[in-house]
């Protein structure tokens, strides 16, 4: 008992260490623990205006948002919740289905009393963002949508036979076992494969985001994310079946990574698409080129469509 003790005190410790060399939200910005169906969010919430939704993925939380908010919250309510499992959010066992996910976003902006949002969604925050769109689409304005494929959609039987989606299959008990206690390692792979420069994704980047991974449950929930790719896969063509989205979207790339098919994925689920690819980025495009990709997102919303 007393080397968990000891072993969760540690942990702790490093993990406000780490944080504290992260860019912090502004002091505009209030947290909440909002109750959805099963989970409970944890939420940033700061300034007025329109509402914004900012949605991350894997190897990182609703932290990797905080430059952005900040650009954002003196013309929007800028909400950023880690999803259910991940970041300082609560680890049920079940419902990391995006579809169930995208139910989550509807309780968080219920709670708030908020009926109309914009989203911004980067990676896994991709996935839930399609699934909320597609299910509440008059609560949908605009859509900015970052650098990873829509399970189902597209090109997709081709890239899950990629080697770099390995780890899309890469879960079970022995999995995690082997990952724990070198949460750091595994995550080390994807910021150096995935990335254009590695030394873009500085060490208190790395050592912020290994701490939240190492915090109990927080691998087993990252796997179960991937885990449900072959029911996204399901829902997203059912999704789809029922019509494109119509609402304004901006799909960005990496030039390193998705490119110009991000666009081309999305313009699979929607009609009003336009493509973006910035320049010397790979996967991690807010961590790598945060002044390009906030400029073209801002120029975005900026626009009156």
């Amino acid at each position: 008992m007393m080397r968990r003790l000891l072993s969760a005190a540690v942990m702790l410790a490093a993990s406000w260490a780490a944080a504290a060399s992260v860019v912090p939200f502004p002091p505009e910005f209030k947290t909440q623990e909002i109750h959805t169906d099963g989970a409970t969010l944890h939420v940033r919430i700061g300034g007025h205006g329109p509402a914004v939704v900012l949605l991350h993925g894997f190897g990182d939380s609703g932290d990797m948002w905080a430059p952005l908010a900040a650009q954002l919250v003196h013309d929007y309510t800028v909400i950023v919740p880690d999803l259910r499992g991940m970041g300082l959010s609560s680890h049920p066992e079940g419902g990391y289905d995006k579809k169930a996910q995208a139910g989550d976003v509807a309780r968080v902006l219920d709670s708030l009393q908020i009926r109309d949002t914009e989203l911004i969604t980067h990676d896994i925050g991709n996935m839930v963002g399609y699934a909320f769109a597609a299910q509440y689409r008059d609560r949908v304005t605009r859509w900015v949508v970052m650098d990873a494929p829509l399970p189902g959609i597209g090109d997709w039987e081709h890239i899950i036979c990629s080697p770099v989606v390995w780890h899309f299959n890469f879960r079970g008990p022995d999995e995690e076992r082997l990952v724990a206690g070198r949460e750091r390692i595994y995550l080390d792979r994807f910021w150096d494969e995935l990335s254009a420069n590695p030394q873009a994704i500085d060490e208190a980047t790395r050592a912020h985001y290994a701490a939240l991974y190492a915090r109990p449950l927080a691998i087993h929930d990252a796997f179960n994310q991937f885990a449900a790719f072959s029911q996204d896969a399901i829902d997203n063509k059912a999704f789809l079946a029922k019509g494109k989205l119509t609402f304004p979207i901006l799909a960005i790339g990496a030039d390193k990574s998705f490119g110009t098919a991000m666009v081309d994925d999305i313009r699979f689920v929607a009609t009003n698409v336009t493509g973006l690819v910035i320049a010397n980025s790979g996967h991690w495009l807010m961590e790598e080129q945060p002044t390009a990709t906030m400029a073209g997102i801002r120029a975005f919303l900026a626009k009156k469509h």
